[in-house]
């Protein structure tokens, strides 16, 4: 019998980047396809206006790109998760700095943009992910149903339909964003 050996954190950090998008999940790496345009401006749009509002009010980083987060959940202490876009707090920056590699721990905010092809079992997969690793708040954005779910740590979850507007909480205080903005 032939066993794989499990991938860290570390080995998924040395492939680099490239035309791929990966994650870890349970020591196997999870290549992700390349996304479409729609997902493309959802995401710069939803990104310039985090990036805005932090900008203006300080607080911490906004982040884009598939920036890797290290999990580290009980049943999988290397779990790698790269949100479409995340805000980390001023005081989860280690040393007040953004580091080199991937960040440890989940951001205080992830942000998720489905594509069609995105498996909805996956994607819940991946909220449960963040809440568990301390993430504050999860949005879902369904470009498609011009849509987004929001999560929280209380287990809650709020469906916002494009007349209403994203609301940071107490994760951005302040930080409102109409939908319609968003999916016009």
């Amino acid at each position: 019998m032939v066993t794989k050996a499990r991938v860290t954190a570390e080995d998924l950090w040395r492939l680099g980047e490239g035309d791929i998008r990966r994650e870890l999940v349970n020591g196997e790496v999870v290549e992700m396809a390349p996304v479409g345009g729609v997902h493309g401006r959802v995401t710069l749009k939803i990104s310039r206006k985090l990036a805005e509002h932090t900008e203006r009010h300080g607080g911490g980083e906004v982040l884009v790109g598939d920036v890797g987060f290290v999990l580290s959940l009980p049943t999988d202490p290397e779990r790698v998760r790269a949100p479409d876009v995340a805000f980390v707090s001023s005081h989860r920056l280690p040393g007040g700095q953004i580091p080199e590699g991937f960040f440890s721990g989940a951001p205080d905010l992830a942000v998720e943009v489905l594509s069609p092809t995105d498996n909805p079992l996956h994607i819940q997969q991946k909220v449960r992910d963040y809440l568990e690793a301390g993430a504050r708040l999860v949005w879902i954005i369904a470009p498609q149903a011009k849509t987004v779910t929001v999560y929280r740590t209380d287990g809650s979850a709020r469906l916002l339909r494009e007349q209403e507007s994203l609301e940071g909480e107490d994760v951005l205080p302040g930080l409102t964003i109409p939908l319609a903005e968003v999916f016009q």
